[in-house]
């Protein structure tokens, strides 16, 4: 077995794995599997790989998925459904949320599947070397003989577990099931958590679509703890490298990730692996599985509450398993864990994504608290206290209020992102409230133990997220930003693609010419008005990529439907409500607006949009510059809202056209801003979206016609390249903007850009990629522009390629 495992890891780069398998064995995987196996289940594999002590697991793949709403007759009706819903309507949400995974539940699995994964739950206790080895007659034998074992059955959507955005809680977790039937169960209710309200909401919110939003399902072997926690391989409070954080309770993890427990919480140093602080949890009460396989929730005996969890053997190991994995991801890391009959198993880690270059620091307060706990998300806000009981208490938050409860669950993320601070009694630094409030920038303080008995409905509060302290009244306090003393974090060893020959032989005669390659920019994707705070907290270098069709969104109305009505003057002012906000955050820097590109099947729950064409492929249809021509008073609406803000002052807003093929779209495009007394190149920068083949292989013949810049869409211009459809499952293993086919095109557009004096960008998806940014760094290239919780990555993969 451990030859196999060696074999496995050296042909690692070259091993393929068939993308329509229904179920896959955590040793035919690694953590490149995302589309096949999910964020989870890809993170799972590499570490089963490494030697890691992660328990036995097989995947049911999101091509299973797939196959399941495409043979049972429902994909078209979910995605109808999705994404006709009103995301700020929070009743509409929830109930056309809940419709859809009522449709995933009821829907008959296909035998087939069925029987694939049937048989792989019988093998699930069998050594993988033995069981490739053992006869038909044997496996009856074994078969029949064994008792069906507990497993944990665990959502790996394919958008979770990425260092761009943590999806923690998003989807669904069932443990100690047994048994065929509740197992086929728990499948299909871990593929319709891929639409609770909550994740519904947060993807949409992170970008990413439903059509392409796949999920995948760990069926895991379970441990059956008689100890569990989370530990962290930074410090997420403080961005401190050298410290490891660790938090446990007694029993299932369970009580850990939703905050049910105050856990221990225990601060070790990351060189000595000896513990710096520790604070004892007052454990009421642990999860424990009963021997019907029942969750039950168990009181704990008073003598047992302030005892420690860990003893000092487990908080090594721990803290040396958490240096081996993140040293092998090259990244700070959220494990999860179990301890059964002293053995410690990793159960599942993703990639910390709330790391920032600077940190915010209160000023100490001088006086005194009303409560305290543990500061869970820094920063300080002050609000109207509502007192969280029940979901259906939810209702009573307003934008500005802070979010009291006992507990928080996944359920409140909505409600989260309108709260102006959190305080619950119970949870710690690892429970899935504070990583989002963490993400969402919300301060947060956990682990009170009496938030809701002593605060009351009305009550104005100021809550210091970066000390864990509450305070009475609103207290007039600056926030002090400060560079944090230790926020360097370890550094990802260069993964840059080779540079094509005839690109570099183009660099040595431009660097004969005097050309000098400078550091990138490193900009920021900003599309909604609502996180430009957050976005401009990044401390970018401007705004590579707004996309008009977020605001027009928040319009309700569809822009052809503004033309029917003869309403464009109320598109345009649509337009510049929405740019202005943005543009305002980042004065004296470049902020760069793509015109709309809406494809005819795309935001159908728009006024208006029924009455769009109907296309076989809308992907390569009617949409990008090519409508905006075809329909003259749109893209003239859009010019319009540009000039409005250059009037006003907004010198800093550039133009892009997107979809462009050819010259002429160019001119003519160029020749409509002229007609609204708008100058291209001088006026506003005007620049063209690189997304399809024939656009970089004009590039020469684009620059001459005269363009200030390229931006490129990777997303388009890696399925036209490869002739890959994003959306079908069967190939989504091979669709890599990372093809040489790709990047070579991107080599020569950047180029022949710095021939003649156009800069050059990305915004597009691999745009917030370490390893495309590094390489397009070798490149020269002139920005980046990165989604806002990739900026701080990508400024540190910026910095390792051009400093090696």
């Amino acid at each position: 077995m451990e030859k196999e495992k060696e074999r496995w890891q050296e042909s690692e780069p070259q091993k393929i794995v068939d993308s329509s398998r229904n179920i896959v064995w955590l040793s035919e995987i690694g953590k490149n599997d995302v589309a096949i196996a999910g964020g989870k289940g890809a993170n799972l594999a590499e570490m089963y790989n490494i030697d890691l002590p992660v328990p036995p697991a097989f995947i049911v793949t999101a091509q299973a998925y797939q196959k399941f709403l495409n043979e049972s007759k429902i994909r078209d009706k979910i995605l109808e459904i999705a994404n006709g819903i009103d995301l700020e309507n929070t009743a509409e949400l929830e109930a056309k949320a809940k419709e859809i995974r009522e449709i995933i539940i009821t829907a008959e699995m296909p035998q087939e599947l069925a029987k694939a994964i049937i048989e792989a739950y019988s093998n699930i206790n069998v050594d993988r070397s033995a069981l490739e080895e053992a006869s038909a007659d044997v496996m009856r034998i074994i078969t029949a003989s064994r008792e069906p074992c507990f497993v944990a059955v665990r959502s790996s959507a394919t958008t979770e577990d990425l260092a761009t955005a943590s999806f923690a809680g998003q989807q669904e977790t069932y443990v100690n099931i047994k048994g065929n039937k509740d197992l086929l169960e728990s499948i299909k209710k871990c593929w319709a958590s891929l639409f609770t309200a909550r994740a519904t909401y947060y993807r949409t919110r992170k970008g990413f679509s439903h059509e392409n939003s796949f999920i995948a399902v760990i069926v895991q072997k379970m441990i059956n703890s008689e100890k569990s926690g989370v530990t962290f391989t930074i410090n997420p409070m403080t961005n401190n490298k050298n410290e490891i954080i660790i938090e446990a309770v007694f029993g299932l993890g369970e009580g850990i990730v939703s905050g049910a427990i105050e856990p221990d919480n225990y601060v070790i140093d990351k060189k000595t692996l000896r513990p710096k602080t520790k604070r004892i949890g007052k454990k009421k009460i642990s999860f424990m599985r009963a021997g019907t396989g029942e969750t039950i929730k168990k009181e704990l005996p008073e003598e047992v509450w302030d005892q420690q969890v860990l003893d000092g053997h487990e908080l090594r190991s721990l803290a040396n398993y958490s240096v081996k994995i993140e040293e092998h991801y090259k990244w700070p890391q959220d494990i999860e864990w179990a301890i059964e009959g002293g053995k410690v198993y990793i159960v599942q880690s993703r990639p910390v994504t709330t790391i920032e270059k600077k940190v915010k620091e209160v000023e100490k307060i001088e006086i005194p608290e009303l409560l305290k706990g543990l500061a869970a998300s820094p920063g300080m806000a002050s609000g109207t206290v509502k007192i969280i009981y029940n979901l259906k208490d939810l209702s009573k938050i307003q934008k500005g209020d802070v979010l009291v409860t006992r507990m928080t669950n996944p359920d409140m993320v909505v409600t989260m992102q309108k709260s102006s601070a959190i305080v619950t009694d119970e949870g710690g630094l690892t429970c899935h409230a504070a990583i989002i409030s963490r993400e969402v920038g919300v301060p947060a303080v956990v682990g009170t133990r009496t938030a809701t008995q002593k605060l009351k409905d009305g009550q104005i509060i100021t809550v210091d997220g970066t000390n864990g302290k509450i305070y009475e009244g609103k207290i007039e306090k600056e926030e002090v930003v400060k560079p944090s003393i230790a926020v360097e974090i370890p550094k990802p060893k260069p993964e840059i693609p080779t540079i094509p020959k005839q690109v570099k032989e183009a660099y040595e005669e431009l660097r004969e010419k005097k050309f000098e390659r400078k550091k990138p920019l490193v900009k920021v994707n900003c599309d909604l008005p609502d996180v430009v705070e957050r976005a401009a907290a990044t401390e970018a270098d401007g705004v590579g990529l707004i996309r008009l069709e977020f605001i027009i969104a928040q319009g309700g109305i569809h822009p052809a439907e503004f033309i029917r009505r003869e309403e464009q003057e109320k598109y345009t002012d649509l337009l510049v409500e929405g740019i202005e906000k943005i543009a305002e955050a980042f004065r004296g820097k470049p902020v760069w607006v793509r015109t709309s590109d809406i494809r005819t099947d795309e935001y159908k729950g728009l006024e208006g949009a029924n009455n769009e064409p109907r296309e076989d492929n809308s992907m390569i249809g009617w949409h990008g510059i090519r409508r905006g021509l075809d329909e003259p008073e749109i893209l003239k609406a859009e010019f319009h809202a540009i000039k409005k803000l250059h009037d006003k002052g907004y010198k800093n807003i550039g133009v892009m056209i997107p979809f462009i093929i050819n010259t002429d779209e160019l001119k003519k495009a160029k020749a409509m801003m002229n007609s609204i007394g708008l100058e291209p190149g001088k006026d506003v920068e005007f620049g063209v979206m690189i997304e399809t083949p024939a656009s970089c292989w004009i590039i020469e013949e684009l620059c001459k016609e005269g363009i200030d810049f390229i931006s490129f869409g990777t997303n388009d211009l890696t399925q036209l390249t490869l002739g890959i459809d994003r959306n079908n499952e069967r190939l989504a293993r091979i669709y890599s903007e990372m093809h040489p086919g790709v990047l070579g095109q991107i080599s020569k557009v950047i180029q022949v850009c710095q021939k003649y004096n156009v800069q050059t960008s990305i915004c597009g998806q691999a745009g917030s990629t370490p390893a495309m940014a590094r390489f397009l760094t070798q490149l020269g290239i002139t920005s980046i522009s990165a989604n806002i919780d990739s900026v701080g990555m990508i400024r540190e993969a910026v910095d390792d390629a051009f400093n090696p």
